[in-house]
């Protein structure tokens, strides 16, 4: 006969506990093995990223011309077929498009536009703002919105006096577009504001956000997200949300290989260009050609928040993506894409 041990009702439910509990443990560390396997990975998309997103650098794009009437298009079907994209773009003279991103991101969070676009033969170039990315410039030192937006300025300026770009900008980024379409308007075929901060002349690009984050003085006062470089006796330079609050106002959509991307690359952003009035002229800035498009399920910009900056400062064009976070870039890849390439055919 083989042993048989007797165990009290008493000690069979320590024992059956005890097994339940190292079957907890184990369910625990697969589990955290293999978020810390997606972080890796997404660690290792984001260089891969940093470094792809230097190529694009020095495309030329040429003119297009014309008009159309303000138009608004709800859009949240992928592109039917991206094989066709080619021949409709045949006769774009303007295939070049310059991505900017908004706070906290960097080129990095364009990593699917880019290859989307370059696929129907487009020409995509997705710059890191100062301090941003992988530039190496610490963003306590970037103190005006000229400063952040030197790299788009810098691009435009080098681009031949016969060429246009369609700028996209992203979030707060659409503050740096709105800049560049003061400054160069003559270089730009036409300005999409993505889900951003598309201010008036005189406006602050926080007062856009002061719905959901308060008064501007009172976030200087009491938020405890800001980040002080030159000291607490100093004014804050800059700011960075936790990520649990980064998580529930700009990826309530987003897959979660995204958001793993996206919380090991976001960087702090610089208070100073945030909180500088632009000065926009209806010579320069008021000739551009301006579009936006709105993000249905946006906690971050919320719906009505984008509806009320489009009555206030009306665009030529407006456009809807359906159940998309602040993110789209990350949580409706397709629909975005397509926008862009419609936007890009409007004579």
């Amino acid at each position: 006969m083989g042993n048989f041990v007797c165990m009290t009702k008493k000690e069979t439910k320590e024992k059956g506990h005890g097994s339940r509990s190292k079957r907890v443990g184990r369910s625990q560390r697969k589990l955290l093995a293999e978020e810390e396997l997606l972080h890796r990975q997404a660690l290792s998309m984001a260089l891969q990223q940093h470094q792809f997103s230097q190529r694009f650098e020095g495309s030329m794009s040429r003119r297009i011309g014309g008009s159309t009437s303000s138009r608004r298009r709800n859009l949240d079907d992928p592109l039917s077929n991206s094989k066709q994209a080619p021949n409709i773009l045949e006769n774009i003279q303007f295939k070049k498009i310059v991505l900017i991103h908004g706070e906290g991101f960097g080129a990095w969070c364009w990593y699917k536009t880019i290859a989307q676009l370059e696929e129907v033969g487009l020409q995509p170039t997705a710059l890191d703002l100062t301090g941003s990315g992988i530039d190496l410039t610490d963003t306590n030192n970037v103190t005006t919105l000229a400063d952040y937006s030197k790299p788009l300025i810098d691009y435009l300026e080098n681009l031949p006096e016969d060429e246009k770009v369609m700028l996209v900008g992203h979030s707060s980024g659409g503050a740096c577009i709105s800049y560049a379409l003061e400054h160069f308007p003559q270089k730009i075929s036409k300005a999409v504001y993505l889900c951003a901060t598309m201010v008036s002349n005189g406006q602050r690009p926080f007062d856009v956000f002061a719905e959901e984050l308060g008064s501007a003085e009172r976030f200087m006062q009491e938020s405890q997200f800001l980040i002080y470089g030159n000291g607490k006796d100093k004014p804050p330079t800059g700011f960075m949300f936790e990520k649990q609050q980064m998580k529930g106002l700009y990826f309530n959509q987003s897959p979660t290989k995204d958001v793993a991307l996206a919380m090991v690359s976001m960087r702090p952003t610089p208070l100073g260009p945030i909180m500088e009035k632009l000065s926009l002229s209806p010579e320069k800035y008021g000739t551009g050609r301006r579009f936006y498009i709105q993000t249905l399920d946006d906690r971050a910009l919320s719906p009505d928040v984008q509806e009320k900056l489009v009555r206030e400062n009306p665009p030529e064009g407006v456009f809807k993506i359906k159940g998309s976070d602040h993110c789209p870039f990350f949580s409706k890849p397709q629909s975005l894409h397509k926008m862009l390439v419609e936007i890009l055919q409007i004579p």
